[in-house]
C-alpha cells in the first residue's frame, strides 16, 4: 500500500466517504459527531479522522485554505479510494437576506480559482452532484434553519484592492455567497469521475468588512457554530444516505 506525500495515509486509512473542511479544528469538531472516532494522520494543513456514521465508515480531513491544497487534499483521497466528498466549509453572503450562520448549498460555482483553471479551462462547468444536493436538501428541509441552494464564487483572495467591486459585480448576477474551494472541488471531483458537493455555512454578512465577519467566528459565536454542525450532520447524512 501507497503512502500518500502530503495526507500520509494510505488506501486502509480512507473510506469512500469523506468530509473535507478548510480548519484542522473543524476536523475535530465533525468527528465528535462520529462514532469510534480516531485521529489517523496530521501533516501541514492536513488533519485526518475516521470513524463511523450510521454503520458507515467515514473520513474527514482537513484542506487548509484555497485551491491548490485543496486539489492535493482531492488526489490523494482518491487515489485512497474516495468515491463521494463533501465538503463543509464556510462563506460570505453576496446577497441580502442570508444570514449569520445560515447555510448555503452550492449547485454550482464560479470558477475564479486558479487551482481549477489549471486543470481544464474555464468553459467547464463547476457543479454539483444532484444525489448529493438532493440529500442534503432532504436533511435540511426538517431543520430549522434557514438554508440557501445557488451559486457561489471561488477565488484566490478577498484582501484585492477592488474585492468590493468584484462582489458587488457577481451578486448583481446572482451569485449568492463566496468562498475559496468550491469550485475547485466539483470542477476536477467531476474530472475524476466521484461525486462532490458543497455545504457553506454563513460567516459573513454581505457588504460586512471580512475581517470582523471571520473575528466573530474565530469567538466562536453560537449561532455560526450551530450552523456549522448542522452543515456537519447535513453531510453525513447525504454521504450516508442508500446508494450515497
Amino acid at each position: 500500500m501507497s503512502i500518500q506525500p502530503h495526507l500520509t495515509v494510505d488506501e486502509s486509512q480512507v473510506s469512500e466517504r469523506v468530509i473535507v473542511c478548510g480548519e484542522p479544528d473543524r476536523v475535530n469538531r465533525i468527528a465528535s459527531l462520529l462514532q469510534e472516532a480516531k485521529p489517523v494522520a496530521e501533516n501541514r494543513e492536513f488533519r485526518l479522522f475516521q470513524g463511523k456514521y450510521r454503520g458507515y465508515p467515514i473520513t474527514v480531513c482537513s484542506t487548509g485554505i484555497g485551491a491548490p491544497s485543496m486539489l492535493i487534499a482531492l488526489e490523494e483521497l482518491v487515489h485512497c479510494g474516495a468515491k463521494s466528498i463533501i465538503r463543509v466549509g464556510s462563506a460570505g453572503a453576496l446577497q441580502k437576506g442570508i444570514g449569520l450562520g445560515e447555510l448555503i448549498v452550492a449547485e454550482g460555482a464560479i470558477r475564479d480559482d486558479g487551482g481549477s483553471l489549471s486543470y481544464v479551462e474555464s468553459s467547464y462547468p463547476a457543479c454539483a452532484d444532484f444525489s448529493l444536493l438532493r440529500r442534503l436538501e432532504n436533511y435540511l428541509s426538517k431543520q430549522e434553519r434557514a438554508y440557501h441552494f445557488g451559486i457561489v464564487r471561488s477565488h484566490d483572495s478577498f484582501y484585492r484592492d477592488d474585492e468590493a467591486q468584484i462582489c458587488q459585480k457577481w451578486s448583481k448576477k446572482g451569485a449568492i455567497a463566496s468562498d475559496m474551494e468550491t469550485s475547485a472541488l466539483l470542477t476536477v471531483g467531476r474530472l475524476r469521475g466521484i461525486k462532490a458537493a458543497s455545504i457553506l455555512n454563513n460567516v459573513v454578512l454581505y457588504q460586512q468588512d471580512v475581517k470582523e465577519g471571520i473575528g466573530m467566528y474565530v469567538d466562536a459565536d453560537k449561532v455560526m457554530m450551530d450552523g456549522e454542525r448542522i452543515a456537519a450532520k447535513a453531510a453525513l447524512e447525504a454521504l450516508t444516505s442508500i446508494d450515497a
